[in-house]
């Protein structure tokens, strides 16, 4: 018999796709979602969501609620969050409040009803650049870029010398590099993790998520997964909107191997007060990534559209070094890229979506977010 797992956020894209796998390994699940507008619309009850799961609607911050949802619980996927790099920048005290007080909230409720074991979904995005190499061989942990004041200007992080820095995988052991508001508050939700856990004895693991796609996606979300924003333009006829030239590297991840990897990561001996990275392996330039959804959605003339700028808290090349999740949780991927983008394309076919691109970049640029 399996445990009774509270899983946070569970209404959401990545939390459905967790609960479902729970539920498929004999766990009993209930789930705390606040069901926003910006990630689900109008509806009183989510799509996808499993009949079997008991769900309870509020909102994290509410210490009543949070302290109802852990009753007779034995263990945590903790996912409720706000999400979006961009959007943190400007609505700061409402990605602050969700995702540090929303987590505070919830180990304080941990305190008067412990579990066994709490999962917490961290972010890449904590790294800032991934690691580098210079011209000599040399790592460099802390590449930044120089804003740019002219179009000759190269979009890659440079040494000293000004020569271009070269992305490699990017291993847990990677100094932090908090570059957006969003970032910090998943650092900070991964702390709580470890500190929490470690001091009321009870399990504490982080999963530092790349970019993960999949159906399910929010597709009138603008500020959620690449993927989806690109979904939802091609849908409408649209071209995806690229920032920067394109060529920035990334590692996108099929959200069933995610859910895998919470389930492996509730039950694994050698997970405790551990962080591990979950992606691929395997990175892509986001304009043939923009390229390869098209063409699974029969959309091959439509191009991408190439700002030319960047936004801030954007970083050029981030990757996954999967070797420590593989070693200790025996995490690879299952769903091969092009299989999971045939799989997304015909979902998406079946969907509608509010194209609002236009507008989340007309956000940031008039907060001077764009450059």
């Amino acid at each position: 018999m399996g445990e009774r797992v509270l899983v946070t956020g569970g209404a959401g894209f990545i939390g459905r796709a967790v609960t479902t796998e729970l539920l498929a390994r004999g766990n009993q699940v209930r789930v705390l979602d606040s069901l926003i507008e910006q990630v689900h619309g109008d509806c009183e009850y989510p799509q996808d969501l499993p009949a079997d799961a008991e769900l309870i609607r509020g909102d994290i911050r509410n210490k009543n609620i949070v302290a109802r949802a852990l009753r007779n619980v034995d263990s945590v996927v903790h996912l409720a969050a706000e999400v979006g790099v961009g959007q943190s920048m400007y609505a700061v005290e409402r990605y602050t409040s969700v995702n540090e007080v929303g987590s505070a909230v919830l180990f304080e409720a941990l305190i008067e009803q412990p579990v066994r074991r709490v999962v917490t979904a961290s972010s890449m995005s904590i790294y800032g650049e991934g690691l580098y190499v210079d011209a000599d061989g040399n790592r460099v942990e802390d590449a930044e870029r120089q804003p740019r004041t002219s179009s000759d200007q190269s979009w890659e992080p440079l040494d000293a010398q000004g020569r271009p820095l070269r992305p490699v995988p990017t291993p847990e052991w990677k100094r932090p590099s908090l570059s957006s508001i969003y970032a910090l508050g998943k650092y900070v939700q991964e702390r709580q993790t470890l500190m929490m856990t470690r001091a009321y004895a009870m399990e504490g693991v982080c999963l530092r998520l790349f970019n993960v796609y999949g159906p399910g996606q929010a597709l009138s979300n603008p500020y959620t997964g690449v993927l989806a924003i690109f979904a939802s333009r091609l849908l409408n006829g649209q071209p995806p909107l690229i920032f920067e030239d394109g060529e920035q590297r990334r590692d996108f991840v099929h959200v069933g191997d995610v859910a895998r990897a919470f389930a492996d990561a509730l039950v694994s001996p050698h997970a405790d007060g551990e962080v591990f990275n979950i992606g691929s392996g395997n990175d892509r330039s986001v304009a043939n990534v923009a390229g390869a959804l098209a063409q699974a959605m029969n959309c091959d003339g439509v191009g991408p559209e190439i700002a030319g700028k960047s936004r801030i808290g954007d970083i050029r090349h981030c990757f996954c070094d999967g070797s420590k999740a593989a070693a200790q949780l025996g995490f690879t991927v299952r769903v091969d890229f092009q299989q999971g983008l045939a799989e997304l394309a015909e979902w998406v076919a079946s969907q509608t979506a509010d194209d609002r691109v236009d507008q989340a970049r007309a956000e940031l640029e008039a907060r001077g977010l764009v450059a």
